[in-house]
């Protein structure tokens, strides 16, 4: 008989890719590198992250493989980030869930506004 393992145990890519990536914050960075190479003050102007948030993110990110950085050792110095093939390879996700956002959640976003609306009538 084969033995089947537990549910709990059993590996699954969707749980396992969602660990890696599925943080609020990695989502907005790894979305935001995709428009290319970015210094830490541009990525942090464009995320909104605080200072300790996205410097441990990055590094996450890096540790992971789906971030390059490189530091720029010249006056001023600056450290600048992008994405490695890794992170490039989840461009087409960020497409794939735009995508899906925009045919569903227009569709969603009227009807929950509609029942807020009713709800104080």
């Amino acid at each position: 008989m084969a033995s089947e393992l537990p549910v709990d145990d059993a590996p699954c890519p969707i749980i396992d890719s969602l660990k890696q990536i599925g943080s609020q914050w990695r989502l907005i960075v790894l979305h935001d590198l995709q428009d290319g190479e970015k210094r830490f003050n541009e990525l942090k102007r464009s995320t909104g992250a605080s200072s300790r948030t996205l410097s441990r993110v990055l590094d996450d990110l890096q540790e992971t493989g789906f971030v390059n950085r490189r530091l720029e050792e010249d006056a001023p110095v600056a450290t600048y980030y992008s994405l490695t093939d890794k992170g490039v390879s989840l461009c087409p996700v960020f497409d794939e869930i735009e995508e899906w956002a925009n045919e569903w959640l227009e569709i969603e976003g009227p009807s929950v506004e509609a029942e807020a609306a009713e709800s104080t009538i």
